[in-house]
């Protein structure tokens, strides 16, 4: 008997991190979990990060995942901002090598392709594209969990 395989998608964000987990087991695709870990505005940086770094570590220990996927950044006119999100990402980073669990990265363009078909889909066409893959009444929200569970059902395809 074939074992499946656990898959953490993660959005990485500093004040909302989405994250998902979808099971795969042949052509079999099912939802098991998702969410956003958020971060209070007024809290010190570093702080924030260690939130995000224990939620993370929460996840890990319930879930067990076999493999985490995270969306590559894509850099837009803040850089004060992208750097921000690049730190918090890499908190994510950093938990699942503590964790054991091998990463994987995917563009922006590579996560519309895979879900839609089209690496210039919009978001609205990503998120009702997770929502029929994953046989759901509707789409997941907050947007940020939606987007990790498009992260997590680009891997699907793959073999570990």
């Amino acid at each position: 008997m074939s074992k499946g395989t656990l898959i953490m998608g993660v959005d990485p964000g500093y004040g909302r991190m989405g994250f998902g987990f979808i099971y795969i087991e042949g052509s079999k695709m099912e939802l098991v979990d998702y969410g956003v870990m958020t971060t209070l505005v007024g809290d010190a940086f570093e702080d924030r990060l260690l939130h995000i770094a224990n939620d993370l570590h929460d996840l890990f220990e319930h879930h067990d995942p076999d493999v985490m996927v995270v969306e590559k950044l894509f850099f837009g006119k803040s850089s004060t901002t992208a750097m921000k999100v690049a730190e918090a990402r890499g908190v994510s980073l950093l938990m699942a090598a503590q964790s054991g669990v091998p990463v994987f990265e995917y563009t922006p363009s590579q996560i519309k392709k895979a879900v839609t078909g089209n690496g210039k889909a919009t978001k609205k066409d990503v998120q009702k594209m997770v929502k029929q893959l994953l046989g759901l009444v509707r789409v997941p929200k907050p947007d940020d969990s939606a987007d990790a569970l498009a992260v997590a059902i680009t891997a699907s395809n793959k073999k570990w």
